[in-house]
């Protein structure tokens, strides 16, 4: 039996909701994830209900698990503004960019472990809070491309 989309993922709650009511507040960040077994991960955000607030939205690659140092890296993302169009994936600096305002979006945020500083093995992702009025939404973290696939995938968070 051929294995499924689902055993080569390695998909994360990360513990990036800070609360469901409104998940920016507070800058949310990830969890920080071990990219030493994977190629990359895509970070997902869902929004529901809450049309005005927003947050940058930004990547950090990480030393260590506290971390002890993190930089802010590029990444690619795609955003899905309206019904079930997606947009084009598009290339963010460091600096990277601002969800926009309206309920009922999705983002998916893409860091390949190549991309990373230096020798660096984690990543997080950061979302600053630029609009404060609450979002309604949720996230988690798919890590792809693994280098040793298993199942159950090799564990990311220490």
């Amino acid at each position: 039996m051929a294995r499924s989309a689902l055993t080569e993922m390695n998909i994360y709650h990360a513990g990036i909701v800070t609360a469901n009511e409104d998940i920016f507040n507070g800058n949310m960040t990830t969890d920080v994830i071990s990219l030493a077994n994977y190629g990359g991960a895509v970070f997902v955000i869902v929004k529901g209900a809450g049309g005005t607030g927003t947050a940058v939205i930004t990547v950090e690659s990480c030393d260590d698990t506290t971390p002890t140092t993190s930089t802010a890296v590029a990444f690619n993302y795609a955003a899905c503004t309206s019904g079930n169009t997606w947009g084009s994936i598009t290339a963010a600096t460091s600096s990277g960019f601002t969800t926009t305002a309206g309920a009922n979006q999705a983002y998916a945020i893409e860091i390949r472990a190549d991309e990373l500083s230096g020798s660096d093995k984690y990543v997080r992702m950061v979302a600053t809070e630029s609009a404060n009025d609450p979002v309604d939404g949720a996230g988690l973290v798919i890590l792809v491309d693994p280098k040793y696939p298993a199942d159950p995938p090799r564990e990311a968070i220490t």
